[in-house]
């Protein structure tokens, strides 16, 4: 079964002898696969013939049914509609050939992702493999759980390793609901990153002290430091590097990436908060029978609010790690974990020059996000 990555073109083609005109009907839905034509379609496209072939673009009309708003918790774990990224995608066609109408024409159950492909890798990408993410090292705080993004339908196991030992496997089961089809095999509880927030999660009271940190040390969620995907694309070993920060506070950057999973990028280095403000101004009439009061603003301000941006630094990252700055940079939609909370933040960077052990040596990147929403509320 083919599958559509909604960011990218996806076309239909039809080409049969004295064709005249096709209807396509397009039904899109999250829940079970259907094994028939059910319902009402959300859109009905028809189109004439020209030498006998009609192609149909159904990506953007689908993409518009995919919510993709991430609230902290992955769908896999704990799914929400809101925060899916995957729909089944029925569709019918019924063409009309020497003007008699035929025999409608179902495909049922095609999945559908909020990823893309790339211009070399051609019309219609199908990205089919287990592990939905392009790095094979990962870098990640030393206390925040792993979540590896895998593909039910492609993967055939995960294993977690820590010092050549497993410590968990995890088996695809068999789920035909649309949830099911991206899973994040974790170490961790979900919609926590650290220790305290596990203990706050779970009802409890977080006391910082020297004892507690002792003991935050020595009983992380079980270690891991590589992880192995068995999927239809063969054995890939991922490389996981806990990284321990004594000196900034690390942010967490969750982007969709080109596989339409959500993907973690941690910011380990300094970063820089700033404002800029906007405001709308006009100009009063304080004049009062003949005078005025100097304490009175002539011109006055009608509105004023504010854009909150934060300058980040990864730290140091391994050149094979540059895919995945691409991918956060043609990300359209990317969150941070910014004082216990998920916020929508977008990347104002225009320009990523890519960077290689050779020429510079380290390789740190600076990103500017700013926040996606106006400091003052003004939600009306």
């Amino acid at each position: 079964m083919s599958k559509i990555n909604v960011r990218s073109p996806y076309f239909v083609n039809l080409s049969t002898t004295n064709l005249t005109s096709a209807t396509l009907e397009i039904r899109i839905y999250i829940g079970e696969a259907e094994t028939s034509w059910q319902g009402s379609p959300q859109y009905t496209l028809t189109s004439t013939a020209i030498n006998d072939k009609i192609n149909f673009e159904i990506a953007e009309l689908i993409k518009d049914y995919i919510p993709a708003a991430f609230n902290g918790i992955y769908p896999s774990q704990n799914f929400s509609e809101d925060d899916n990224t995957t729909v089944y995608v029925d569709y019918r066609i019924t063409k009309t050939v020497s003007g008699s109408k035929g025999t409608p024409v179902d495909t049922l159950g095609v999945r559908a992702f909020y990823g893309y492909g790339y211009f070399e890798e051609g019309a219609n990408p199908q990205l089919l493999q287990g592990y939905l993410q392009s790095n094979t090292t990962i870098l990640k705080l030393h206390d925040a759980p792993i979540r590896i993004p895998v593909d039910n339908e492609n993967t055939n196991s995960v294993a977690f390793l820590y010092q050549g030992q497993q410590v968990y496997s995890w088996l695809p089961s068999i789920g035909l609901k649309i949830q099911d089809q991206i899973v994040y095999v974790s170490n961790g509880v979900n919609g926590a990153d650290s220790f305290e927030e596990r203990v706050e999660l779970d009802g409890g009271t977080f006391e910082d002290n020297a004892c507690i940190d002792e003991f935050e040390d020595d009983f992380e969620l079980f270690p891991v430091d590589e992880v192995l995907v068995s999927g239809v694309e063969g054995l890939t070993i991922i490389k996981i590097d806990n990284i321990d920060e004594c000196k900034y506070t690390p942010y967490k950057l969750t982007f969709i990436n080109k596989f339409g999973a959500y993907q973690d990028i941690w910011m380990f280095k300094n970063s820089k908060l700033a404002m800029t403000t906007e405001k709308d101004k006009y100009k009063s009439n304080i004049l009062n029978n003949g005078t005025y009061a100097t304490y009175n603003a002539q011109v006055r301000l009608l509105s004023k609010n504010a854009n909150q941006r934060l300058t980040l630094n990864s730290g140091y990252y391994p050149e094979s790690n540059n895919e995945i700055f691409r991918q956060l940079f043609l990300s359209d939609k990317v969150w941070i974990e910014y004082k216990d909370k998920t916020l929508a933040v977008n990347i104002e960077n225009n320009n990523i020059d890519y960077k290689t052990s050779l020429t510079d040596s380290l390789i740190n990147y600076t990103i500017d996000v700013s926040f996606a929403f106006d400091t003052i509320n003004n939600i009306r």
